[in-house]
């Protein structure tokens, strides 16, 4: 982009800004029903893209586009300013095209993400959510990476936060700039809240449920070669007592 043509990139510097896109759906009450919506759609839905806890992400991120099904009315839809989403009707599930413009400053290309609108629960509660009409939730945590942002761009990312400071040396450098340059509005919350399930105290509950999972499975594998070494002794011990020599096919003799 030409405002961002011959500006000097800082160099090794990659800078994260986190996000949350997705959808929520609910069904219809017949007897709330707006006789202005199509008889034959059966839910109010929204699709969007947010920051993690309700942040502003404007000051990167421009315009996005949202790419709806073809059955819709100009189904290509460009939203050029926070909130970033949307408000629909339906009847029918479809993947939704996301594309996320970033700021001119930035001359960093668009993005697509690609998102599946989800109306009805999935689960065990699946039947109760239904019919108590409770709004269907279905949204991803996401990261961009920028790397090696141009100087004005990585001025508006951090706020103004001043020149980068030089790679450390040793373990853990590189780790350790990055975090440094995650500044303005940039890092996911502590805790989660009843609007935003994304957090650190959870990422770190997923880290070791994924820990635990893994000792499950490095143990059933454990005890599978062992019941494997077990039945190839008891076969070896078979063989001989038949007087079939070891390493012999039986079926050969």
């Amino acid at each position: 982009m030409p405002s961002a043509a011959g500006s000097k990139r800082v160099r090794g510097v990659s800078v994260y800004r986190p996000f949350v896109f997705g959808s929520e759906a609910q069904p219809f009450d017949p007897a709330k029903k707006s006789p202005n919506v199509p008889t034959d759609h059966t839910h109010s839905w929204r699709v969007f893209v947010k920051g993690v806890n309700g942040e502003d992400i404007s000051y990167w991120l421009k315009k996005v586009q949202f790419k709806l099904h073809e059955t819709y009315a100009q189904n290509v839809r460009t939203i050029e300013q926070p909130p970033f989403e949307v408000t629909e009707t339906g009847w029918g599930e479809f993947e939704i095209q996301v594309k996320l413009y970033f700021v001119p400053e930035s001359g960093e290309k668009p993005q697509t993400l690609w998102h599946s609108l989800k109306l009805h629960p999935y689960g065990p509660n699946a039947e109760e959510i239904r019919e108590r009409r409770e709004v269907v939730i279905s949204q991803n945590y996401e990261e961009i990476v920028f790397n090696e942002p141009v100087e004005p761009f990585y001025e508006l990312l951090t706020g103004g936060s001043g020149t980068p400071q030089p790679p450390q040396k040793g373990k853990g450098g590189k780790n350790t700039k990055q975090a440094q340059l995650r500044g303005r509005s940039a890092e996911i919350p502590f805790n989660e809240t009843p609007d935003n399930p994304y957090s650190r105290t959870t990422e770190n509950k997923e880290m070791d449920r994924l820990g635990e999972a893994n000792k499950t499975v490095e143990q059933m594998i454990k005890e599978e070669k062992e019941r494997v070494i077990d039945r190839e002794k008891k076969l070896a011990e078979l063989r001989e007592s038949e007087g079939v020599p070891v390493g012999t096919n039986p079926k050969k003799r």
